[in-house]
C-alpha cells in the first residue's frame, strides 16, 4: 500500500516523464527521416510551384483502394491518383490563367447538358422536356429536408462545374485546330500518289555482329546527339540473394510419416485414467467427420463429386475404391493426403436445362411479367409441345421464351446433386432418364425441363496435412541468412555468394515507384530502401518477407538526366551496329546497278507495286518509310544509291510513278484531317502541359 501511495503522489511527474519521452521519440524520428519543423512534409508533390496536399492525396488513395480491393496494389492506386491530381491541377492552372470559370448561376446550363439529369424523369415536364423549375425545387427540398443528400449534391455540383470548365478549355484549344485545303491536298496525295519499284534488300543479319565493333565512345557520342531520346528519371541497380523458407526433405518425410500413422489404430496413454487407450484409425473409425476435422488441415467435406472433380493424378484410383476402402498417403501440391470412400451414388449428378415461365405474384418473378398463373401454364404447355418435337433446338427455345437468368445460355443449369434444387424439380430430374423433357410446377413458375446428362458421384473423406517447414528448418534458414549477411558486410557480396553457393540475382534500372522484383512479386520496401537518401552504393540490408529473407545490396545510383553509355548500351549498340553494317554494304557494293548490287550480295531482285507515303510498307520487307520516301524522290527509271533501311540496306529502281488525279476540292480530306487532329487534342494538350510544367514528385517518400 505504501508503494501505491508513493506512485499516486508522484503520478504527475510520471506523466511528464512519459510525455517527454514520447515527444522526443517523435521529434527524433522526424529529423531522422529528413524532416524538421520547417520541412515541407505535408506535400505529396508540386505542380508549377503549387502544392498537392498530402492529406487530400491520402484520402483519395484510401477511397480508391476500397473501390479496387485486391485488384490493385497500393502503388498502382497511388500512381492512378497522382495522374488524376496532376491532370486536375494543370487544367485548373490553365483555366485560372485564361479566366475560364462557371459561376453558380450558370450551373443550370451545365446540368441541362448532362444526360444523367436531362433524361431523369424526376426533372421532366409533361412534354418530356427538362424543367428547370422542377430541378431547382428538388435541390431546395434537399437543402431543407435532407442535409446529407444536399452535401452530396454540393460535391457533385463542384465536380460538374470543374468538368464543364475543363471541357470549355479543351473546346477553346480545339477551336484553334484545323486543316487548310492545302493540307487536305497533301493528305490526298500522300494516300493516292503511287510508285512501283524494283528493289534489292540486303538484311543486316547477313553480316555477323562479330564483324562490327561498337565502342563506348561511339555509344556516348550517339547519346549526346540524341539527348531528348535518352533522358531518364532517377534509377537504382540492386542485387540480392533470396533465402526461401521451404520444407526440407526431412520435413516432407515427417509429414508423410505423421499422416500415415493415422491410418491404423494406435495405443496412447491416458493420464486421467492412468491406462492405455486404443484409438481407432482412419480405416475403421465410425465418426469419420469428427476424425477428419480433428486431424486434417482441410475440414471435412460431405459433398458428392463426379470423377472429373477429383484430382486428375489420382482420380481413377479414388473413383474405383470400394466403400470403406482407403488410399494413401499420396501427394497433391504441397499436401500429403489419405482418402476413404464413404459412399457411391449411381447417376447422382444431373445436368439439366430448363425454360422458366413466370407469372405475376410468383416467387422472385420479374416485375415486368404481367401474365396470370393460368396464362403462364398455357404458355409452358405450348413451349413443352415445341420442345418435344423431333429436332427441336431446346437451347434456342430457352433463349426465346425463358424468364429465368439462364435464358442467355440456353437454359443450361450445369451439373448438380441432390439438395440443390426445389423438390418438384429435383424429383423430376433424378427419377427420369437422360433425354426426358417434361413440365414441372414450382413456386418460381412453370419449368419445361430437359435432362441432358447424368454422372455417378462419390462421397470421399480426405485427411490433408500441409507440408511446411519445421521450426528447425526455419531456424537453420535464419542462421544461414544471418551468416551470409554478416560475411557480405565485410567482404565482396558477389564473391561471398559464390563461395557459399548462393545465387545472386541482379535487378537493374529500378524506378522510385516500382514495387515488383522478378521472382518475388511486390517488394516495395526494398525499392524504398534503395531510394532512401541515406542508402549508399554498396550498402547491404536484410528484409524479412513471408516466404523467407532477402539480403539486398545497392550496386548503383543514377540521378535523373541524360543516360550514360553503360546504362543504355543494350539499346544504342544495335542502332549503331545497323549504321555500320549499312556502310559496309555500301563499301562492298560500289555500283550503281541494281542487278550488280544484288549479285555482289547474293540476293535476288524483287518488285513492289502501288506503294504510297501514307502507309510506307513494302510487301515482303515490312515498313520502310525511308526507302519508300527515297523512291518517291526519284524520277521514273532512276536508281538510288544504298539506302539505310530499318532491317536492311536497300537499292531501288523506280519503274513507274502514278500521280493521283487532281480534285476540284480537297475539303473532304481537309475535314477528315481536322477531325483527326481535334480528336487528339485532349491527350496531346495534357502531354504538352506536363512536358512544360515543373513537377516535383514526392510519392516515393510516403508510399
Amino acid at each position: 500500500m505504501a508503494v501505491l501511495e508513493k506512485i499516486r503522489k508522484r503520478s504527475l511527474i510520471l506523466i511528464l516523464v512519459i510525455g517527454l519521452a514520447l515527444f522526443s521519440f517523435v521529434i527524433s524520428d522526424l529529423f531522422r527521416n529528413g524532416g524538421g519543423l520547417n520541412s515541407n512534409t505535408s506535400s505529396i508533390g508540386e505542380v508549377n510551384g503549387e502544392a498537392l496536399p498530402r492529406a487530400d492525396f491520402a484520402d483519395e488513395v484510401e477511397y480508391f483502394s476500397r473501390q479496387y480491393g485486391e485488384r490493385a496494389s497500393t502503388v498502382q492506386v497511388v500512381n492512378q491518383v497522382w495522374e488524376r491530381q496532376v491532370r486536375s491541377m494543370l487544367l485548373d492552372q490553365q483555366c485560372e490563367e485564361l479566366g475560364i470559370n462557371i459561376e453558380k448561376d450558370q450551373i443550370i446550363n451545365v446540368v441541362k447538358s448532362n444526360p444523367a439529369f436531362a433524361q431523369d424523369s424526376t426533372f421532366l415536364n409533361d412534354a418530356g422536356v427538362f424543367d428547370e423549375e422542377k430541378f431547382i425545387e428538388f435541390i431546395a427540398d434537399l437543402r431543407l429536408n435532407n442535409p446529407g443528400a444536399y452535401e452530396q449534391w454540393k460535391l457533385q455540383e463542384d465536380a460538374l462545374i470543374k468538368s464543364a470548365m475543363e471541357q470549355t478549355y479543351f473546346n477553346l484549344v480545339k477551336a484553334g485546330v484545323g486543316a487548310t485545303l492545302k493540307e487536305g491536298e497533301l493528305a490526298y496525295k500522300l494516300e493516292n500518289d503511287k510508285v512501283d519499284i524494283r528493289y534489292v534488300r540486303v538484311p543486316y543479319n547477313s553480316i555477323a555482329d562479330s564483324l562490327v565493333s561498337v565502342s563506348t565512345g561511339e555509344i556516348q557520342n550517339y547519346i549526346d546527339n540524341h539527348k531528348e531520346e535518352y533522358r531518364d528519371e532517377a534509377s537504382r541497380d540492386i542485387q540480392y540473394v533470396f533465402f526461401e523458407e521451404k520444407p526440407s526433405d526431412e520435413d516432407d518425410a515427417e509429414i508423410k510419416k505423421s499422416i500415415t500413422s493415422l491410418l491404423n489404430a494406435r495405443v496412447e496413454y491416458n493420464s486421467a485414467t492412468e491406462k492405455n487407450d486404443t484409438l481407432p484409425g482412419f480405416r475403421t473409425v465410425t465418426d469419420v467427420e469428427g476424425f477428419v476435422n480433428a486431424n486434417s488441415d482441410i475440414p471435412f467435406d460431405s459433398t458428392y463429386v463426379a470423377k472429373k472433380d477429383l484430382p486428375s493424378v489420382v482420380a481413377d484410383t479414388l473413383f474405383s475404391l470400394g466403400v470403406g476402402q482407403v488410399y494413401g498417403p499420396y501427394k497433391e501440391g504441397n499436401y500429403y493426403k489419405i482418402s476413404r470412400m464413404l459412399n457411391k451414388r449411381a447417376n447422382g449428378s444431373v445436368k439439366a436445362s430448363h425454360i422458366l415461365i413466370q407469372y405475376a405474384g410468383g416467387n422472385r418473378s420479374n416485375p415486368d411479367v404481367t401474365r396470370s398463373k393460368e396464362e403462364a401454364e398455357a404458355k409452358a404447355k405450348e413451349v413443352l409441345a415445341e420442345a418435344q418435337k423431333s429436332g427441336a433446338d431446346f437451347a434456342q427455345l430457352a433463349r426465346e421464351n425463358s424468364d429465368g437468368p439462364t435464358a442467355s445460355r440456353g437454359g443450361d443449369l450445369g451439373y448438380f446433386t441432390k439438395g440443390n434444387m426445389v423438390k418438384p424439380f429435383e424429383d423430376f430430374v433424378f427419377s427420369n432418364a437422360v433425354g426426358k423433357i417434361g413440365l414441372v410446377e414450382t413456386d418460381f413458375g412453370f419449368h419445361v425441363i430437359k435432362i441432358d446428362d447424368k454422372q455417378d458421384v462419390v462421397q470421399i473423406a480426405t485427411i490433408a496435412r500441409q507440408v511446411e517447414p519445421s521450426q528447425n528448418t526455419i531456424n537453420d534458414l535464419f542462421t544461414e541468412a544471418t551468416k551470409f549477411e554478416m560475411t557480405a558486410l565485410d567482404k565482396n557480396f558477389t564473391d561471398v555468394a559464390k563461395e557459399m553457393d548462393y545465387r545472386v540475382r541482379p535487378v537493374n534500372n529500378l524506378k522510385a515507384m516500382d514495387e515488383l522484383l522478378p521472382g518475388l512479386g511486390n517488394q516495395r520496401a526494398v525499392v524504398q530502401w534503395a531510394f532512401n537518401e541515406e542508402t549508399g552504393a554498396g550498402d547491404i540490408k536484410r528484409f524479412d518477407i513471408p516466404t523467407g529473407y532477402i539480403i539486398a545490396q545497392l550496386t548503383n545510383k543514377r540521378k535523373a538526366g541524360v543516360a550514360k553509355a553503360k546504362d543504355v548500351s543494350a539499346l544504342v549498340t544495335p542502332i549503331i551496329r545497323k549504321q555500320k553494317k549499312a556502310e559496309l554494304i555500301k563499301e562492298k557494293s560500289n555500283t550503281g546497278s541494281l542487278d550488280e548490287f544484288a549479285k555482289s550480295n547474293n540476293v535476288s531482285v524483287a518488285t513492289a507495286t502501288g506503294l504510297n507515303m501514307k502507309s510506307p510498307t513494302i510487301s515482303g520487307a515490312g515498313r520502310e518509310p525511308k526507302v519508300v520516301g527515297t523512291a518517291f524522290a526519284l524520277s521514273e527509271g532512276a536508281t538510288s544509291g544504298v539506302i539505310e533501311g530499318r532491317d536492311g540496306a536497300y537499292m531501288v529502281t523506280v519503274t513507274k510513278k502514278t500521280e493521283a488525279p487532281a480534285m476540284d476540292n480537297y475539303s473532304t480530306y481537309a475535314n477528315t484531317l481536322k477531325s483527326t487532329n481535334r480528336n487528339a487534342v485532349n491527350s496531346q494538350v495534357l502531354t504538352a502541359l506536363k512536358d512544360a510544367a515543373e513537377i516535383k514528385d514526392n510519392r516515393s517518400v510516403f508510399y
